[in-house]
């Protein structure tokens, strides 16, 4: 019998996530002079900054190449950015060796074709709920929530639930 994905939740160490239909919903609002905007959830931007608070490596992996969203990451701490990644095995491996991270310890969270190679590389690959069928099929775990709209949060949130470290900063006090 295959493991339940809960049981996964005790050894993540790292999180990575694409952005373009993860971390925002996937769509682009093209202005007149061809600006491209996103949006993203401000519940995975605190679930992101608690995990780094935390001590867990984070990274983001994207095809995309908006300086914006580099922006936002970044000040949110998140110091490992990958834009323009369109092989997103070699960023993968890259950051692995940089970071020296077992792959058994990666949650990747990633929606949709060119998410599939790296997913199949980590110990509990995740998606949204609307992903596309071959990364659904590929996914150890599958959130309730589409993208940008509080997956990243959903996974976070388990993990550092599972480990003893949610909220902790707000427990310490009250006792």
């Amino acid at each position: 019998m295959e493991k339940s994905y809960k049981e996964y939740l005790h050894q993540i160490t790292t999180f990575i996530f694409d952005v373009d239909g993860v971390l925002t919903d996937g769509t682009l609002k093209i202005t007149t002079d061809g600006q491209m905007h996103r949006e993203m959830n401000v519940k995975d931007g605190y679930a992101l900054k608690t995990a780094l608070n935390e001590g867990y490596n984070v990274c983001i992996i994207s095809g995309g190449t908006d300086e914006g969203v580099r922006h936002r990451l970044q000040g949110l701490g998140i110091k490992n950015v990958y834009l323009g990644a369109h092989q997103k095995v070699h960023q993968l491996t890259e950051y692995i060796n940089e970071h020296n991270i077992q792959t058994e310890n990666i949650l990747y969270m990633g929606d949709d074709i060119p998410d599939y190679p790296v997913m199949k590389m980590v110990g509990l690959p995740a998606c949204p709920q609307d992903a596309v069928k071959e990364i659904k099929e590929v996914s150890k775990y599958i959130s309730h929530k589409n993208g940008g709209k509080g997956c990243v949060r959903d996974v976070i949130e388990q993990v550092l639930k599972v480990q003893g470290k949610w909220m902790r900063e707000f427990d310490a006090g009250s006792h």
